[in-house]
C-alpha cells in the first residue's frame, strides 16, 4: 500500500476560502430583501422573524412551500447567466404561498454546487433577493454546499422553502368556488420555470439551436427568451385580497398558479367536486416561443397544454360582481388581465373550449 497523503479538504474538491469570500460578497443582496420583522443578519444558524403580528389575527395560519427551478439552471449555465434563476426560484415558492391567499413571509434557499465561485454563488443569490423584493417577503438565510464529484465544475441546483401567514377567516381556495363566478386570467412572462426538459429536447437537439441565436420572433436570443424570468404574482394576487389605498379587498374565490402540469390541471386543484371551469382558448394568444416550440418539435396541442402555461401564469376565480373591479385593479398595476372563462356546474373538471386568436 502506498504511503498516506497529507489530505486536505481543499484537495478534495472543497474550497472554505471560497465560500467565505461567496458570503462575503452575498451580504449586501441580502441585506436589500429584508423586512422590519427580521432579527439579526446573515451568517447565523437560523433565520429569526419576529412574528407579533400574527396576534392581532383571529386564527393565524403558517403556509409554507418549497420548490426549484428544474433543467431551466442548464439554460443559465449555458449562457454564464446565473442573476435571474434566482427570481425564479422565488416566483415558484411565493406563488404557490399566495393562492391560498397567504401573505409571503420569509424564504432560505439552498445552492448545491461542483465547485464554489463566489461571483456566480452570490449572482445566485443577487436573484433571489430580487425576487424577494418583488415578492415582499425576506430572505433570511440559506446554504451553499459544494458536491465534487456528484456535480461538475460548472454545474449547480437550486432550491427554496417559504414560510407565509394567513388569517384562517380570510383562506381562499375551492371552499368557496361557485357556479357563476368568473375566471380571470393574468399573463405569463413566458415559459415560466416549467417545461424546460422539453423545450431544451426542441431547440437544442430537434432543431439544433444555439442560445445565442437571434431569432427574429422573440426579438432576441434564444437564451435570452428562455431565461426570462417568471412572473411574480404575489403583491398583485394580494392587493386585490386586502383593503388598500387602491380600494377595498375584493371577493376572490380562489387563485391558481399554473405551473407543471398546465392550465387545466392546475385549476381543477383549486375547484370543488360540483363545479367546472370552462376556458376559452380565443380570449387570448399565446407568446411566440409556445408556437415555435410547438412547430419546431411536432408538439400536438393538447401536448403544449399540459406541459407549458401557454401564456397564462395565474388565473384568479372571482365572484361574478367584482369581475371588472379585478380587471380594472390588475390593470392600473401594470398588469394587464382577461376574463378567461365561467364556472359551471360539474364534476371538478376544467376544460378549454375553442381556438387561439
Amino acid at each position: 500500500m502506498s504511503e498516506p497523503e497529507n489530505a486536505t479538504y481543499a484537495a478534495a474538491g472543497v474550497d472554505i476560502e471560497a465560500g467565505d469570500k461567496a458570503v462575503e460578497l452575498m451580504k449586501a443582496s441580502v441585506a436589500r430583501a429584508g423586512r422590519p420583522e427580521v432579527v439579526g443578519g446573515l451568517g447565523g444558524f437560523a433565520g429569526l422573524f419576529r412574528a407579533d403580528a400574527l396576534k392581532s389575527m383571529t386564527s393565524p395560519l403558517l403556509a409554507t412551500a418549497t420548490d426549484g427551478v428544474g433543467t431551466k439552471v442548464a439554460v443559465a449555465q449555458r449562457m454564464d447567466v446565473h442573476d435571474t434563476v434566482g427570481i425564479d426560484l422565488v416566483a415558484m415558492v411565493m406563488d404557490d404561498l399566495v393562492v391560498c391567499g397567504a401573505e409571503p413571509l420569509f424564504m432560505t434557499d439552498y445552492i448545491a454546487c461542483g465547485k464554489v465561485v463566489p461571483e456566480r454563488i452570490a449572482a445566485i443569490v443577487s436573484g433571489i433577493a430580487t425576487g424577494c423584493r418583488l415578492a415582499g417577503c425576506a430572505l433570511v438565510g440559506g446554504e451553499t454546499a459544494e458536491h465534487p464529484g456528484l456535480l461538475g465544475p460548472e454545474e449547480y441546483d437550486i432550491a427554496g422553502a417559504g414560510t407565509g401567514v394567513v388569517d384562517e377567516p380570510d383562506l381562499i381556495g375551492a371552499q368557496r368556488v361557485r357556479v357563476g363566478d368568473v375566471v380571470i386570467a393574468m399573463p405569463s412572462s413566458g415559459l415560466h420555470s416549467n417545461g424546460y426538459s422539453l423545450a431544451r429536447h426542441v431547440f437544442f437537439a430537434t432543431a439544433g439551436w444555439d442560445v445565442h441565436r437571434q431569432v427574429p420572433e422573440f426579438g432576441r436570443t434564444l437564451g435570452e427568451e428562455l431565461l426570462e424570468p417568471t412572473r411574480i404574482y404575489s403583491l398583485d394576487c394580494l392587493d386585490l385580497l386586502r383593503r388598500s389605498e387602491a380600494g377595498p379587498k375584493l371577493d376572490v374565490h380562489a387563485l391558481c398558479h399554473v405551473t407543471g402540469g398546465g392550465l387545466a390541471a392546475n385549476l381543477e386543484r383549486v375547484l370543488p367536486e360540483n363545479v367546472d371551469a370552462v376556458l376559452d382558448r380565443s380570449t387570448w394568444t399565446p407568446g411566440a416561443v409556445f408556437t415555435l416550440l410547438g412547430e419546431l418539435g411536432g408538439v400536438a396541442q393538447l401536448e403544449l397544454e399540459r406541459t407549458l402555461n401557454m401564456g397564462v401564469g395565474m388565473v384568479a376565480v372571482v365572484a361574478p360582481e367584482v369581475a371588472e373591479a379585478v380587471l380594472a385593479r390588475l390593470d392600473a398595476r401594470g398588469l394587464p388581465s382577461w376574463v378567461l372563462g365561467e364556472i359551471t356546474p360539474g364534476t371538478g373538471r376544467a376544460a378549454l373550449r375553442g381556438s387561439h386568436t
